[in-house]
């Protein structure tokens, strides 16, 4: 690949609510132009590419677009939003030579060699021999991937783990599942460790103490719950805490993730007291014959805002 300016490739990392683009440049191995918008100024996704071109003297050659989206060949259809567009026609229109797109956890996995020390917080530190990652995060829903080092280079999968089982392991969390499951026909891990997830713990954890549960945001769950406003709130996060750590030992268990764990997303840099000093290392650790190797597997939080265009510079187009 030829470096310089014509060289240069339009990264973007687009969410149901806002969506990021910046400029990666080969030569410095940074980002550029890093620019942040509201998608819902905009009626398509093609105009807010138009809008950020205008604001550059020279034209990427390429693209990569992560996407909270499944890849489904050429046509992108957003989930939490209407956008739609075809992957060929963006690169028709724009005059990209090539153009790529991935999940948005596919690309958070991308990133994660290349994350600097001070964009991680670590929860536990331990051996990176292995060459397999994961990366989690807990948001308006929970996603995941993997990412496999080689000689070959870098493969990030996209996958779906917030819509695999999730089960109690104390008698707490059996009276919140016996309830909940009375309210919902399956207990899928999204369900519960989401910002949503959230506030159904907080409203289950209320029910089993006899109290009423105010009509609270996921937010507002959590900083009372930091704050020591309310002890239905510290209830609530800490059980998502500990569900969060075993699906996280699972999930790295699944896909042989022995080189660390990292938390991605908003809600884990916001509650990482709790991370921190709660049940999530010990849960992540409580798996019976595997406590002994994931009791050496590091844990971060992963503190930066530029993960999602970080694993877009990276990522191959193929």
């Amino acid at each position: 690949m030829a470096t310089g300016q014509a060289a240069r490739r339009l990264v973007a990392d687009v969410g149901g609510t806002n969506t990021r683009l910046a400029a990666f440049n080969p030569d410095t191995g940074g980002l550029e132009s890093v620019a942040y918008y509201t998608n819902r100024d905009f009626n398509a996704f093609e105009d807010v590419i138009a809008l950020w071109l205008q604001g550059q003297a020279a034209h990427p050659a390429e693209a990569c677009l992560a996407i909270a989206a499944p890849p489904t060949g050429d046509r992108v259809d957003m989930i939490n939003m209407d956008w739609s567009f075809s992957l060929s026609g963006l690169a028709e229109r724009f005059g990209f030579t090539r153009l790529g797109f991935l999940n948005d956890f596919e690309a958070n996995a991308y990133a994660l060699p290349h994350l600097a020390e001070e964009e991680l917080a670590p929860l536990k530190t331990g051996e990176r021999g292995a060459q397999v990652f994961a990366v989690v995060g807990p948001g308006t829903g929970l996603g995941g991937s993997a990412l496999i080092r080689g000689a070959a280079g870098d493969i990030a999968r996209a996958c779906e783990p917030g819509h695999v089982g999730l089960s109690p392991a104390d008698a707490l969390e059996l009276e919140l599942f016996s309830l909940l499951l009375a309210r919902h026909r399956d207990l899928y891990a999204e369900l519960l460790l989401s910002g949503p997830g959230l506030a159904r713990l907080y409203r289950a954890m209320a029910t089993l103490r006899g109290t009423t549960a105010q009509d609270l945001e996921p937010s507002e769950v959590s900083r009372r719950a930091l704050a020591g406003q309310c002890a239905t709130c510290e209830a609530a996060l800490d059980t998502f805490c500990a569900l969060l750590g075993s699906f996280c030992a699972d999930f790295v268990l699944c896909n042989g993730a022995y080189g660390g764990l990292y938390l991605a997303g908003g809600i884990a840099p916001a509650i990482r007291p709790v991370l921190e000093r709660g049940a999530f290392n010990r849960r992540f650790e409580e798996k019976g014959l595997m406590t002994a190797l994931l009791e050496k597997v590091p844990r971060y939080i992963i503190t930066g805002t530029t993960t999602g265009l970080t694993g877009a510079a990276h990522a191959p187009l193929r």
